[in-house]
C-alpha cells in the first residue's frame, strides 16, 4: 500500500513573522505531530505569497485518524500554529505516493 500525503496550502495572516511561524511549526512537529501513528515526515514550503505543507503518513487510515483527532481535539500547539494562518485561504488534499525517485 502506498504512503499518503496530506497536502495543505494557505496564506499567513498579514504581519506574521515567518521566523515565528516556523518556530511554532517546529514545536508542533517535535512535541505532537511526529508522535502520531504512521507519521513519516512533515515539510513546509513557501513562495512569495503562499505557504504549503506536506505531511506524509504510512496509510490513509493513519492520516484520517490524525485529521479527525486534530479537528475534534486540537491542542495548544496546534491552535498556536493555526493562529498564524488566514483561515479562508486553507486548501487541503490527499495524495497517494505512487512512485519516488
Amino acid at each position: 500500500m502506498p504512503n499518503v500525503v496530506f497536502f495543505n496550502s494557505y496564506k499567513l495572516k498579514k504581519g506574521t513573522s515567518a521566523k515565528d511561524f516556523l518556530a511554532a511549526v517546529e514545536k508542533l512537529n517535535n512535541e505532537h505531530i511526529s508522535k502520531q501513528k504512521g507519521y513519516i515526515s512533515w515539510q513546509i514550503f513557501a513562495s512569495e505569497k503562499e505557504w504549503a505543507d506536506m505531511l506524509v503518513f504510512e496509510t490513509m487510515d493513519d492520516v484520517k485518524a490524525f485529521e479527525k483527532n486534530a479537528a475534534s481535539n486540537p491542542n495548544e500547539l496546534a491552535l498556536n500554529f493555526y493562529s498564524f494562518i488566514s483561515p479562508m485561504s486553507c486548501k487541503s488534499r490527499y495524495y497517494t505516493i505512487e512512485k519516488s525517485f
